[in-house]
């Protein structure tokens, strides 16, 4: 994804410069609008290679992993929640802490997440 832009493709900025390959690989990125349609363009062919999040890999049939960023090389991944002060939806609080349970937990593994 575009790492001008998107959150994907800023990490993926941030790892491949932290490996010192930046600089040799900038002028030959194909930057997409978002990881989805990053990993679209290696599914149909228009591109050898794609940085996506793993989640988003594995999603898909058409791809496979052929290598992982060191966790070190990156901004930690965080997806935050939070319950908005201005928040009058009766179902707020039930939906965060259903996040957070057993059953929410279980649902974040089994698509390739780790545990909030």
């Amino acid at each position: 994804a575009d790492p001008d832009a998107v959150p994907a493709g800023k990490y993926a900025k941030a790892s491949l410069t932290a490996l010192g390959v930046w600089r040799g690989v900038a002028g030959r990125l194909a930057p997409a609008e978002n990881v989805r349609a990053a990993m679209a363009l290696v599914e149909h062919g228009a591109a050898p290679l794609g940085i996506v999040y793993a989640t988003d890999a594995r999603a898909s049939k058409r791809v496979r992993v052929v290598g992982v960023f060191p966790t070190s090389s990156h901004p930690p991944i965080r997806y935050p929640v939070a319950l908005l002060k201005a928040s009058r939806h009766p179902d707020a609080m039930g939906f965060r802490s259903f996040l957070a349970s057993r059953e929410g937990r279980a649902i974040f593994a089994r698509y390739g997440f780790a545990a909030p």
